[in-house]
């Protein structure tokens, strides 16, 4: 009992009183509104109506905590593909992003455990972990305070991952997954729906993206070069003529689904989809922001260019703008045969004995490409 009261008792601390937007981070200065934009009392009045009547609809086809969500799902997928689309409600977001995920079933398939992980276990991880906590939504109001609520239950999540699945462990980038899921829900159902990301209850597994030399992430980085090529040659083209390649830029996408480096009702909305859909969106996502940026980025030089990548316009980064031109890119088909290819070669190259000798510095390549994935962007938090 006293193990218990040691992980869950919290330090007393003063009440922030700074001014925070709808999803909790606290405001700059200057006093834009929530997204960013400035905004009319009659518009945030429309919107307000429109989010009420989007919140009925929603209510009425989850059912009460979610006992009608299979069978609708069943009946009309279309409409709950075109629903997710347009944004979940966020009052609703944190239930039917365990719904859509699997990590209900997850959770009451295994009761207790998520307690004996967090309470019993030891991981090897925990030094690492507790020196990342404050690096993870430092401007939102439940993870400001040192050792208060919302560092403890990230810690929880994290360590419990660790020791659930000691050859993933602890990975930086793992924070801002757990962190969000925080937002919107409890301890232990962040860590199923961690779970039931990283083990594929739903979708293909995510835990290649955490594993020693990052294998999930190189594939995606082919992946996704190939894609700029075949729907923006041009740019494309720049790229390899800068020597610009995606894991100077699209490494942290992946990694974290845009949760580090976007503004927050971006990534919410991309989340939406993500959880749904799967890893695809990721790339739509991805192409829609070069593609929106393709004229100034097709005329830019190398150090320029990594600048822009870490400074979209705000206009780029509008969810209403920017996720109706990511679904117009068709990648589902084109990202198997991408997948094979890449496959194919992975094993070609494991074949030779060059190969074999250089994989240690590809280890360490891969290392710094995560280093530099969350070293050199700005937190989504502060944008």
């Amino acid at each position: 009992m006293d193990k218990k009261k040691a992980v869950d008792d919290t330090e007393p601390g003063p009440t922030p009183s700074w001014p925070v937007d709808r999803f909790g981070f606290i405001k700059p200065e200057q006093g834009s509104s929530p997204d960013g934009i400035s905004k009319s009392t009659s518009v945030h009045e429309r919107e307000r109506e429109r989010d009420e009547r989007r919140l009925r609809k929603w209510r009425k086809m989850i059912g009460v905590g979610g006992s009608d969500w299979k069978h609708y799902v069943r009946r009309n997928p279309h409409v709950v593909k075109r629903r997710i689309r347009k944004g979940i409600p966020d009052r609703l977001r944190g239930l039917v992003w365990q719904l859509i995920s699997g990590s209900r079933d997850l959770l009451l398939m295994n009761p207790g455990v998520y307690e004996t992980l967090v309470i019993y276990e030891t991981s090897a991880s925990e030094l690492e972990i507790i020196r990342d906590i404050s690096r993870t939504f430092p401007s939102h109001i439940f993870f400001q305070q040192r050792h208060g609520p919302g560092q403890r239950s990230l810690y929880n999540v994290l360590k419990a991952y660790s020791v659930y699945d000691r050859d993933v462990g602890y990975v930086q980038g793992m924070g801002f997954l757990a962190g969000l899921l925080l937002l919107y829900m409890s301890e232990e159902d962040a860590f199923w729906l961690l779970v039931a990301l990283l083990k594929g209850a739903v979708h293909a597994p995510m835990e290649g993206l955490y594993q020693a030399g990052l294998p999930l992430v190189q594939q995606y980085l082919y992946q996704f070069e190939k894609l700029v090529l075949e729907h923006m040659p041009k740019l494309g083209q720049h790229f390899i003529e800068e020597m610009i390649n995606p894991s100077m830029y699209a490494s942290q996408w992946f990694i974290t689904v845009f949760s580090y480096s976007f503004p927050f009702h971006l990534t919410v909305r991309v989340w939406d989809v993500f959880l749904y859909e799967g890893i695809k969106v990721v790339f739509q996502v991805g192409l829609a922001l070069l593609r929106f940026c393709h004229d100034e980025l097709v005329k830019l030089p190398f150090e320029k260019l990594l600048h822009a990548f870490r400074n979209f316009p705000e206009e780029a980064t509008d969810p209403d703008v920017l996720l109706p031109l990511a679904f117009t890119f068709k990648v589902s088909s084109h990202l198997e045969e991408l997948e094979k290819e890449y496959q194919k070669r992975l094993e070609g190259s494991n074949a030779s004995t060059s190969t074999k000798r250089s994989q240690p510095l590809k280890l360490k390549t891969m290392s710094r490409i995560a280093s530099r994935a969350f070293g050199n962007s700005t937190n989504n938090s502060e944008k």
